[in-house]
Formats: structure tokens, sequence, C-alpha cells
């Protein structure tokens, strides 16, 4: 009795959002990449002064599709990032940038007619990554990681615009040497624009 009933759930739930409305549409903007001296930690015997963080930039695709009956909707997004962050050696300063694939998840709720909050896990794929010690690279980094994001925004008819943190959740450390060891775990802070299409 219990399959019986779960199967009614089931059909009835998957039905529903079927029939839901999907929107979708593109977006972009900037990120604010804030890992400085956490990524660059064990680095100390090359690294002067840690780390300061620089502006990347991001693009992509966005859906949305309301979940019956709860009053939330789910927002998959496809997104090209490139984050930056620079860094002083003892032979100057460096500039490491890596590009990555994101593909947040987000669970949101609308509220007040215009705003919205969100959470959700964020899957990562880095697609390049360019930083060096002397003649090592970084081709030790793991490219797959999930991180998390939560954040808030507002809608003016098919104009959005959020403000949204991202933290990594998995360890990501290329290690060079006994001593040197790098950090990519994602820490930003992302301000976007998005236009329903």
């Amino acid at each position: 009795m219990k399959k019986i009933i779960l199967f009614f759930v089931l059909t009835f739930g998957i039905s529903q959002f079927t029939n839901a409305q999907v929107d979708f549409g593109i977006k972009g903007g900037i990120n604010y990449n804030n890992n400085g001296k956490e990524s660059f930690k064990d680095a100390t015997n090359d690294i002067a002064d840690g780390a300061s963080a620089k502006t990347g930039f991001h693009a992509g695709l966005w859906f949305r599709g309301n979940v019956p009956i709860l009053g939330l909707y789910v927002r998959p997004e496809i997104v090209y990032t490139q984050v930056k962050t620079e860094f002083e050696q003892q032979s100057g300063s460096e500039d490491y940038s890596f590009k990555k694939i994101d593909v947040p998840v987000l669970i949101g709720k609308k509220f007040l007619g215009f705003a919205n909050a969100f959470v959700g896990p964020s899957f990562q794929y880095i697609l390049d990554d360019n930083i060096s010690f002397g003649d090592l690279s970084t081709d030790e980094f793991d490219k797959f990681s999930v991180g998390v994001q939560f954040g808030a925004g507002v809608e003016f008819g098919k104009l959005g615009l959020d403000v949204r943190w991202e933290r990594g959740l998995s360890e990501n450390e290329a290690k060079f040497t006994n001593t040197q060891r790098i950090d990519n775990r994602t820490n930003q802070i992302i301000f976007g624009i998005s236009l329903e299409l």
C-alpha cells in the first residue's frame, strides 16, 4: 500500500513540475575573489605578503521552474567564470587566474512581489589554471569540486539583479613541495545581472 501511495505522489509531483512554466535567460556580472592569504598560507617561503583579491567575471545561462505546492522555485545555471588573485613572490608580482564552468542548482523563494532569496550547491569544473613557482605548475589540482551559493535578488520585469556568496566545500589543494601548497577553493562575492528571454 505504501508503494502505491508513493507511486501516486511521485506521479502527481512529476506531472505538476512538467506542466509548470519554465523561464530562462542569460546572465553575467563580476565576481570578487576573496581567497587572499588563506589560499597561500603554506607557501610562506616564496610568497612574501600573501595574496590580494582581484575582480573577475562570469557569463552564462539560467533556467527557472516553479515547484508546485511548496511555493519555491528551482534555478539551475550554466556559467563560465574567470577568477583572479594577485600574489607577491620574491621575484615580483604574479597573477593567478583560473577559468571554470559552474553549475549552481539553486532553490529559491519569491517574496514582496519583486524580491527573492536562494541557496544551493554549485558544481564546478576547472577548465584552465595558471600559476607557477619557478618551473612548477598547477597540474595537480583536482578539476572537479563542489561549493555552495546563497544570496538574494530583485526583479524588475525581465531584468534581475542579485548578489551572492560562494564558498568551495571540496578541498582542492596542489602541493608543489613540502612547503609550497596552494588551495584554490573559491571564496567569492558575486554580483550578477540577468535578463529573461
